[in-house]
């Protein structure tokens, strides 16, 4: 039976802990995060959250959402995930469609590019980190390291520039496996990747727990 409008199924609780994880980060690092949700073929839902380094982040789960897309609010959406009524259904709360204000990327239209190793975008990102305390402030890393291209990808005749907002972005939502509280590049296996997809006016960067896409040239903004 398909979910009410204002409520999301989500049957296996492994799916379910899985979009709980994503939710809680997106939470973290911005308390008052909206989570846009849209439907994808018949058995799958994506969960979007606008990170703060201006990159978006999504996963994609198995469920079923009653409308084709919609909105709701972090914290309600993490209320539900963690205590789903007895049927499995989560209750969205009220819509908030009007917060979100980020075009989202198309779902096709991508070439691969190439596949890096993870380990290697967990090194860049410590290595922000330590810039970003060097010449940061109170409102976060300068914005010249955010936009700064720290990885160049090229294949099937495509190159694409991979800036800093986009690597902090894939660490910040713990896309990458590793083995501690948080990403260390010594924990990395070896073998881990990270796919680096792009289209004509998108980059996207796939991991094993989730995406981040940033829009490429000016303006994340418009819906």
């Amino acid at each position: 039976m398909m979910p009410g409008q204002g409520t999301l199924l989500v049957p296996d609780p492994a799916e379910r802990e899985n979009l709980s994880t994503f939710v809680g980060r997106a939470v973290r690092l911005d308390p008052a995060a909206v989570i846009r949700l849209r439907r994808r073929g018949d058995r799958y839902v994506s969960a979007w959250a606008a990170t703060s380094f201006e990159v978006l982040a999504v996963r994609t789960v198995v469920g079923e959402l009653g409308v084709d897309d919609v909105t709701a609010g972090g914290d309600v959406l993490l209320t539900g995930l963690r205590a789903p009524a007895s049927d499995g259904r989560i209750d969205l709360g009220f819509s908030m469609d009007s917060a979100w204000r980020t075009a989202l990327p198309p779902v096709t239209g991508f070439s691969h590019i190439d596949d890096i190793p993870a380990r290697s975008l967990v090194e860049l990102a410590e290595r922000g980190v330590e810039l970003a305390a060097e010449h940061g402030s109170g409102h976060g890393p300068p914005a010249s390291l955010l936009e700064q291209t720290v990885l160049t990808v090229t294949g099937a005749g495509e190159r694409a520039e991979v800036p800093m907002r986009v690597v902090f972005a894939l660490t910040a939502m713990d896309f990458i496996p590793h083995g501690g509280d948080r990403p260390d590049a010594r924990r990395i296996a070896p073998g881990e990747i990270v796919r680096v997809r792009a289209s004509r006016t998108w980059l996207r960067l796939d991991a094993r727990y989730g995406s981040v896409a940033r829009r490429r040239g000016p303006a994340l903004l418009a819906r």
